[in-house]
């Protein structure tokens, strides 16, 4: 019964603060050095750097049109636009073809599989079947084995003659001269802010003879692909690979719109691949078909099929707009003024862990004071204030103790 009583009164009671001026110099330098490191956080790095007093709008609605030109030279064939950018519509994301491997007059029929790297002789249909998937990549394997140039070929059905991808073929070095146009239109709907990668009074002259340069020329939207192959210090001409232009966005919407800018960077995409023994770079395949006479009423479909390596380029634009609110103000201010208090509970620790004179802070700063005393103290008609332990100084801060460390130490 005791026990619950004892939990009832502990339950039932009040705690407040106790103003204690401590009256050392250690102490008093930790505690506004902290104050000052925290109100340089809040100002420098929180208000300042971070703008925490506007209100931000990451939602930004864009739009990509892209457009290469140059020409260049590769398989004996003079190759312009229309050949080595794919798709052809102009989107944020399209590559330009360095290298092609060309099988040409393919035809549905039967022939001898190229790739197969081991000779097998004849053996039942249902374990050639086994093993087409993961040595045929140009048809189904028939369970017949042919002879070929290249000795004992296991036969196969498909597209004939078979693809064979490792001849030698020089890459299009023109592709370092090609350039990239590319306009950018965003908005951000928050701010109802529409703005463009290059200003409206950019004259046609500049646009055409000009080149982008991060430091001479950053509002350019015309890039190099030489340029930007050596931005990201890479060189995919061989076996391609996926370029990265990024278009970032960070306006202030407190100053002038003029003001809010693009920023390019570029980066490749691929780069964790590159190291890889199997899958680098980027290459596809497509094909163009025809109908050719065989000498019949019929006719034959044929197809040409290609086998492009190139450079991807995807263009990434991401931002952020940001304005002056009241609420994020005044919410930061908050926390700001809060969070000087840690001064305090830092000081708190110091004093009751590490410093001497800890036992007395603990005496001075923890008391405890039950209703009897109270009366006690109120039937004491000589005593004009809460005192407990008479032998304590009074502050000349109002309703403080003061406690001097220093004489104690």
């Amino acid at each position: 019964m005791s026990m619950l009583w004892g939990f009832i009164t502990d339950f039932f009671t009040y705690e407040t603060t106790k103003s204690v001026v401590v009256k050392s110099w250690s102490v008093g330098i930790i505690n506004r050095v902290v104050q000052l490191l925290i109100i340089l956080y809040f100002v420098c790095w929180v208000f300042l750097h971070e703008k925490a007093y506007q209100v931000k709008d990451s939602g930004i609605e864009s739009s990509v049109m892209t457009k290469v030109k140059g020409f260049g030279y590769h398989n004996n064939r003079v190759m312009d636009v229309a050949d080595y950018v794919a798709p052809t519509q102009g989107a944020a994301v399209f590559c330009i073809i360095t290298k092609v491997i060309v099988t040409e007059e393919q035809f549905q029929g039967f022939c001898p599989e190229l790739v197969t790297e081991v000779v097998y002789s004849s053996m039942p249909l249902d374990e050639y079947q086994n093993i087409s998937i993961s040595l045929s990549s140009t048809g189904i394997i028939t369970g017949a084995c042919v002879n070929s140039s290249q000795g004992g070929r296991c036969e196969m059905e498909g597209w004939c003659p078979a693809e064979n991808d490792k001849v030698i073929m020089q890459p299009m070095m023109e592709v370092e001269n090609f350039t990239i146009f590319i306009k950018n239109s965003i908005r951000f709907p928050m701010f109802n802010v529409i703005r463009g990668n290059f200003p409206s009074s950019l004259n046609t002259t500049y646009i055409r003879n000009c080149t982008y340069d991060p430091e001479h020329n950053r509002h350019c939207p015309i890039f190099k692909v030489g340029d930007v192959l050596r931005y990201t210090g890479q060189n995919f001409s061989t076996i391609g690979g996926e370029i990265g232009i990024n278009i970032e966005w960070e306006c202030n919407l407190d100053e002038s719109e003029e003001r809010c800018e693009p920023h390019y960077s570029f980066t490749r995409l691929d780069a964790v691949f590159q190291k890889n023994a199997i899958s680098q770079g980027y290459n596809f395949r497509f094909a163009k078909y025809y109908k050719m006479e065989n000498g019949s009423e019929n006719r034959t479909d044929f197809r040409t099929l290609h086998k492009a390596y190139a450079i991807r380029f995807d263009i990434l634009v991401t931002g952020f707009a940001g304005k002056f609110n009241t609420v994020p103000t005044l919410i930061n201010l908050v926390a700001a003024f809060t969070s000087v208090g840690l001064g305090t509970v830092l000081c708190d620790i110091i004093l009751l862990n590490f410093l001497k004179g800890a036992d007395q802070y603990r005496a001075k700063k923890f008391e405890e004071v039950s209703e009897s005393q109270i009366q006690i103290l109120l039937s004491r008609e000589s005593c004009s204030q809460l005192s407990i332990k008479p032998e304590e100084k009074i502050s000349d801060d109002s309703g403080a103790v003061s406690l001097c460390l220093d004489q104690q130490l």
